[in-house]
């Protein structure tokens, strides 16, 4: 059966907005590996750079700050130390929003974020995912 018009534009947006997944891992038990797997499933369109090139399922984990294009979302999974060499870096994608997911919450660069009018958000991206609210 195919999808109606209102179904089908949900997926082409769901399609265009790209999601980066900053401090992805390989390691299956990780809530980064989990959420690559979990945007996949929902056709979010999703690229990943952590500390180890390797593959989630069809998404690449990237090893450099490679520039990725038409970000719409950035989901950290990086402690607040970690994220300070990342600032620019997600500053430079300009991402609509960044999800600050727990452990990663950085008062410090949730400012930087404002002041560049990107969006910034408390939340885990697993539970936004499960309940609709991505």
């Amino acid at each position: 059966m195919l999808p109606s018009l209102t179904e089908f534009n949900v997926l082409l947006t769901k399609m265009k907005k790209t999601t980066l997944v900053l401090g992805a891992s390989l390691n299956p038990v990780r809530y980064s590996n989990i959420a690559i797997k979990r945007l996949t499933d929902n056709n979010i369109k999703t690229v990943a750079v952590g500390l180890k090139k390797g593959k989630v399922g069809n998404v690449t984990i990237e090893t450099d700050k490679k520039e990725f294009l038409d970000i719409d979302t950035v989901t950290l999974y990086l402690n607040p130390t970690r994220q300070v060499e990342y600032y620019d870096y997600i500053i430079s994608l300009k991402p609509r929003r960044v999800i600050f997911n727990p452990g990663t919450e950085n008062a410090e660069f949730m400012a930087v974020l404002k002041e560049h009018k990107i969006e910034s958000e408390i939340a885990c991206t697993l539970v936004l995912l499960s309940t609709g609210q991505y």
